[in-house]
């Protein structure tokens, strides 16, 4: 499975992605430069962390309007695999691949630790390989990770869940949730299913040498998910 990791001016979790996917997960990877306008046969997208043009604007606003985007967006029409991850998903959701948008945090300060989420659906090309109600604990870096979207809206995306803020029991509550997001949100997928945005970073997680192996599983249900296409 061919994985393009993209690269924008600013990204900085971007050779993360390129050593997981390349060392821990041993697939075939390239980097894709925001200005390229081919996805060079690649079966999935990574949109990384980081600082997309330094996040002057709205996080992920400026990205949007990059080449690979185009690209990108015919892409997950098509039925393309793609993960946007923090910042990732902060572009998806300016690009209007995912519904909602990014605030910032409640305490309206940088937060960078770890977490815990549970898995509310496993029926995802991102989420095949693991059990529902699963914690996983993985870590966050963001500022800017409060999701929100108009609450008539956030009642009908309920299919659309896959990862919700939890205590390390599983309990979805308010003192769990670090940054606010409505109704404790961390990851969501498109109806479609294919293209994911989550605010945690898997590819942090991926070895143990980093305090945890969870993050692993999603890339891992992406290859499953690949194989049975």
């Amino acid at each position: 499975m061919k994985f393009g990791v993209v690269v924008f001016p600013g990204s900085n979790c971007d050779q993360d992605c390129v050593h997981v996917l390349r060392d821990v997960v041993r697939q075939p990877v390239v980097t894709l430069w925001h200005q390229e306008t081919s996805l060079r046969g690649v079966d999935a997208v990574v949109l990384p962390g980081g600082f997309s043009y330094g996040d002057y604007l709205r996080t992920g606003a400026i990205a949007r309007l990059s080449p690979i985007m185009r690209a990108i967006s015919a892409f997950a029409n098509d039925g393309g695999l793609v993960i946007g991850i923090c910042n990732g998903f902060q572009i998806l959701l300016e690009s209007g691949l995912l519904p909602g948008a990014m605030l910032r945090n409640t305490g309206l300060r940088f937060i960078c630790r770890f977490v815990h989420v549970r898995v509310e659906r496993t029926d995802t090309p991102f989420t095949n390989q693991l059990q529902q109600g699963q914690i996983l604990r993985l870590p966050i870096a963001h500022n800017e990770g409060r999701y929100t979207t108009d609450e008539h809206i956030a009642r009908t995306m309920t299919d659309q869940v896959v990862f919700r803020y939890c205590d390390a029991d599983g309990q979805v509550v308010d003192a769990a949730n670090p940054n606010g997001s409505i109704d404790a949100i961390a990851g969501l997928t498109t109806r479609a299913g294919n293209v994911m945005g989550i605010m945690p970073h898997p590819e942090r997680a991926s070895e143990s040498a980093l305090g945890s192996e969870d993050g692993r599983l999603i890339f891992a249900s992406m290859l499953e998910a690949h194989a049975y296409a």
